[in-house]
């Protein structure tokens, strides 16, 4: 049996309750072309291939590859013995994401399969199915005001919509992580919101929530005088002094659209 190894973030799936809720989450037909990441031992590949649709599933630890090609030797299984932040997708030519993903890569991992604000994965998957920490879950799908809601949140939530599938306790798992899990499900917007400078947008957030406890005026003050920040944000009905996290993704769509416009008045005068 392989070992577990902890550089790899290793945990095994163990639940058929949670391998049975994450399936039917995927909706999978015979036509789907699925992505896994992290087969491990195979537990939840095999559903995968039960259910009829193709797997592409990447696996970093080469210890357990031969294992998995024997395990499903004449399935319609392509194994890729690659680091998935390395491979390009777009060759694979999956539709759908169904993965238990290594929590120790999930920000990185979130990246390379979402794409970001200013550079959206092109064409965009189908859907995702993840089984996250129960912490990047919450900021996922965090609601302004919340003490999870943050700049991940506001990039996310521009690129798809999420919910929750199910949770998952650290029983389901061979050995028991010490976080609570969950399953989240991912629709990768088809048509993004409309923005003029995507590219101005990501240096707003990530300097907005840079230093959260200020005020947005503060925090923006190296990109944008603060007087004009407190104008804007009046000018959208919201509070001069709000914070980073007191605004919703049309807020900041709004905020990136004003201020562009005032700097690009002031340049032309």
């Amino acid at each position: 049996m392989s070992r577990v190894r902890k550089r790899f973030g290793q945990h095994w799936l163990r639940s058929e309750s949670v391998l049975a809720q994450i399936i039917a989450a995927a909706e999978l037909q015979e036509s789907d072309r699925v992505l896994e990441i992290g087969p491990g031992r195979g537990a939840l590949t095999r559903p995968l291939l039960a259910s009829g649709a193709e797997v592409v599933a990447v696996e970093l630890d080469r210890d357990l590859c031969p294992r998995l090609r024997q395990q499903f030797r004449g399935e319609r299984l392509q194994l890729i013995e690659e680091d998935i932040l390395r491979l390009d997708l777009a060759p694979l030519g999956c539709n759908k994401v169904v993965a238990n993903i290594p929590y120790n890569i999930t920000g990185p991992l979130l990246g390379h399969l979402l794409g970001s604000i200013a550079q959206p994965r092109r064409p965009p998957f189908e859907r995702l199915i993840l089984l996250v920490q129960k912490e990047i879950g919450d900021r996922l799908m965090a609601a302004p005001g919340s003490k999870t809601y943050g700049a991940l949140s506001v990039r996310v939530q521009f690129l798809a919509t999420c919910e929750k599938v199910c949770a998952v306790p650290p029983r389901a798992f061979q050995p028991p992580p010490k976080v609570e899990s969950v399953v989240i499900r991912l629709w990768p917007r088809a048509v993004l919101p409309k923005v003029q400078s995507p590219q101005w947008l990501e240096i707003l957030l990530k300097q907005g929530f840079a230093t959260r406890r200020k005020m947005l005026a503060n925090a923006l003050q190296s990109l944008v005088p603060p007087q004009q920040v407190r104008q804007a944000l009046l000018q959208l009905g919201r509070d001069a002094n709000s914070r980073a996290e007191a605004l919703s993704l049309e807020d900041w769509l709004a905020l990136s659209e004003v201020l562009q416009q005032r700097q690009q008045e002031q340049q032309a005068s």
